[in-house]
């Protein structure tokens, strides 16, 4: 056990990185950030790693910060969560219903992703990634290179989900000031780029840590289940490198080929076991969704998911959801951006599992997605991926494997008839989706040999998506990227033409705060968008 005069400098020097990281937490206010707070001497600050090792915790609980709850449910719920239709909304938040529910974005909730990652709208200054990145790198790049490797796969795992929201972000032009006070923005090509190198960077260090057998010396600060293992950290961070090289698949292929096959490639590997699964742990606080969804009653399972694992019979849908208390027996989910009026229209819907949910980990990448990664790759005739056919079911058992319902996985993975259900509201027959409806998809979960590219790739995405529950910013991502599973669209939009009415949220827009701070950055920004800043543009590898 620690003494209690470490528990003290512990915690001391967290309070002192934390006031500085507040100090210098907007993208025009970059102090040097390379001073021992509240006065500790270094050596002090050096013992046992503190000085290094507690900003890094303050990263991973800021890629999704956990606390405060409301937090989470603006920079995630309200956001990637309700636009991948994992979850929907039974709450129209002051009888209005007129939110990011009905595509009228909300600045005050989408503002939060952003100043999460650069410190700019945070509950506490712990909340930030960006200024804490700028504060290591100096400490750590020729003295830690192990903190250096971690701290870099940390700020892209970050920044891209930053990035897959808004499009253009500043990355490598965080802390250069223009001679007119503006910050630029990397392009979300440039920024995506520089995620790739810096992911080389940390891999490379990572790989000849396992090689040369390094000690483990940050396992004390990893709020992973990884316990500061190099060999999982390159193997997620190889796993990342994969998923990003397929979102710019479309756009960019021979660079999702080349950054692809290097994941693929590795000596060390992707994820593949279940155990494996990237999550970052928070005791002893409860997971925050259970408390918005079972607390105050605002998440509840929405329609697509209602229909893929009812109509699947999907075994992981009494893992994932409660049955409705309004309609025992059943599993009811709603549909986005619906008419209501009144919270307790939908109120008694099925609520998130109490008991997937008491685990208290934040989930940020399965490792059946690096399954599913490789299926796709396969069916793209990419090196190293293997069999597609393989992969997939590997996808498909690991999930089951993660919620301990393995000996289903035989029954559903042969199964050949078995199609999403359609969609009854009960509450307003307008919304539902009947049988042969096109908006209902017809995929099946067994692995057809001869089925065209696209009827493959939609069973890949659409078990990924179904695995990847409950982290919707990625199922968001991956919806727009490949249009799969398919969704449906909302039936209310006011989004003021926008978004066409039929068609699916692509963004967020730029936040008020850069608005006001940063106006020259911004309408920069709006160039390398290359459209209107609002919902319906569509970033970079989003493509038809």
């Amino acid at each position: 056990m620690k003494s209690l005069q470490y528990i003290f400098k512990r915690k001391t020097v967290l309070a002192g990185v934390a006031a500085a990281m507040l100090a210098t937490a907007c993208t025009k206010n970059f102090e040097d950030l390379n001073t021992n707070p509240n006065g500790i001497s270094e050596e002090e600050l050096k013992q046992d790693f503190m000085h290094i090792g507690e900003p890094l915790g303050q990263i991973q609980r800021s890629i999704y910060v956990y606390s405060p709850s409301w937090v989470v449910q603006v920079q995630q719920n309200l956001m990637g969560d309700l636009f991948s239709q994992y979850t929907a909304v039974p709450n129209p938040f002051g009888n209005l219903n007129n939110n990011n529910n009905t595509y009228n974005l909300v600045d005050g909730w989408n503002v939060v992703l952003w100043g999460c990652a650069y410190g700019t709208y945070a509950s506490s200054p712990e909340q930030s990634v960006m200024p804490v990145c700028r504060y290591l790198e100096k400490l750590t790049k020729t003295d830690y290179p192990q903190y250096y490797a971690w701290m870099k796969v940390l700020k892209v795992f970050t920044m891209h989900r930053v990035a897959d929201a808004y499009g253009p972000v500043i990355y490598t032009k965080y802390g250069v000031i223009n001679p007119d006070g503006s910050v630029d923005y990397d392009s979300q090509k440039d920024a995506y780029y520089a995620f790739f190198a810096d992911l080389d960077e940390s891999i490379k260090i990572f790989t000849q840590y396992v090689t040369e057998g390094k000690d483990i010396t940050f396992a004390g600060f990893d709020l992973s289940d990884y316990a500061g293992s190099y060999r999982l950290w390159c193997k997620m961070a190889n796993t990342l490198r994969l998923r990003l090289a397929l979102r710019i698949s479309k756009i960019d292929p021979n660079k999702a080929k080349a950054e692809g096959e290097l994941a693929l490639k590795h000596p060390l590997g992707l994820l593949e076991k279940a155990e494996e699964t990237f999550v970052i742990n928070t005791r002893p606080l409860e997971h925050p969704l259970l408390e918005i969804s079972s607390g105050w009653g605002d998440v509840r399972m929405s329609a697509a998911m209602e229909s893929y694992l009812t109509g699947l019979k999907d075994p992981r849908l009494n893992v994932y959801f409660e049955e409705s208390k309004e309609y025992p027996g059943q599993y009811k989910g709603i549909r986005q951006g619906v008419e209501m009026t009144t919270k307790a229209r939908y109120e008694n819907f099925s609520a998130l599992s109490k008991l997937l949910f008491s685990n208290k980990k934040i989930l940020l990448m399965t490792a059946a997605e690096a399954w599913f990664l490789k299926a796709e790759a396969a069916i793209e005739g990419w090196q190293g991926a293997g069999d597609a056919k393989t992969n997939y079911a590997m996808g498909v058992k690991t999930s089951f494997d993660q919620h301990g319902i393995a000996t289903k996985y035989d029954d559903y993975i042969a199964n050949t008839t078995n199609k999403p259900a359609p969609y009854v509201d009960p509450k307003n027959g307008a919304n539902s989706i009947p049988d042969g409806d096109p908006l209902l998809s017809t995929i099946t979960v067994a692995w057809e040999d001869g089925a065209t590219k696209e009827r493959k790739r939609e069973r890949i995405i659409t078990q990924k998506w179904i695995a990847g529950f409950p982290e919707g910013q990625e199922a968001w991502a991956e919806f727009r990227r490949t249009g799969y599973p398919k969704l449906f669209p909302v039936k209310i939009n006011n989004s003021g033409g926008k978004i066409p009415n039929g068609t699916f949220i692509r963004r967020v827009n730029f936040v008020s705060t850069e608005y006001e701070t940063n106006p020259k950055g911004v309408q920069k920004a709006i160039n390398l968008l290359g459209g209107p800043d609002n919902g319906g543009t569509r970033l970079w590898w989003d493509k038809p």
